[in-house]
């Protein structure tokens, strides 16, 4: 098994060892967009992370050396951050034939007497919950 995203991570925050030299399979395995959007959680980290994103047609391990030099020492943890789960917002997609974005802006306008018809309209049959 190769590298995991937690070891890319300590690399570059904490023990600063070259986990990519000469070895293809970590290169590959190494992957700048979640790496970059891990990293970009912390103030001191950000405008490295924006660099490597401008930049993001150079070669991985270039970008792993970078983020490894520049970034100082430090131990950094951060969860990921979720969507929100929002009632009703599939049904309104469905309903309407919507984006996110415009299921979002009927929820706003749309009456919970108005929800309840709309919800009756698309039932298929089962148990209801």
């Amino acid at each position: 098994m190769g590298i995991s995203l937690s070891e890319f991570l300590n690399a570059i925050n904490y023990t600063k060892v070259d986990i990519i030299d000469g070895d293809d399979v970590a290169e590959k395995e190494y992957t700048p967009f979640i790496i970059n959007r891990c990293l970009s959680y912390f103030m001191d980290t950000v405008l490295h992370v924006n660099e490597m994103n401008m930049y993001s047609d150079i070669p991985k391990k270039i970008q792993f050396l970078y983020l490894k030099t520049a970034i100082r020492k430090n131990k950094r943890f951060s969860k990921w951050m979720k969507t929100e789960k929002i009632e009703h917002l599939e049904l309104i997609k469905e309903y309407y034939g919507y984006g996110n974005k415009k299921a979002k802006e009927a929820l706003e306008i749309l009456s919970p007497e108005q929800i309840k018809i709309i919800q009756e309209k698309m039932f298929r049959g089962g148990v209801r919950k």
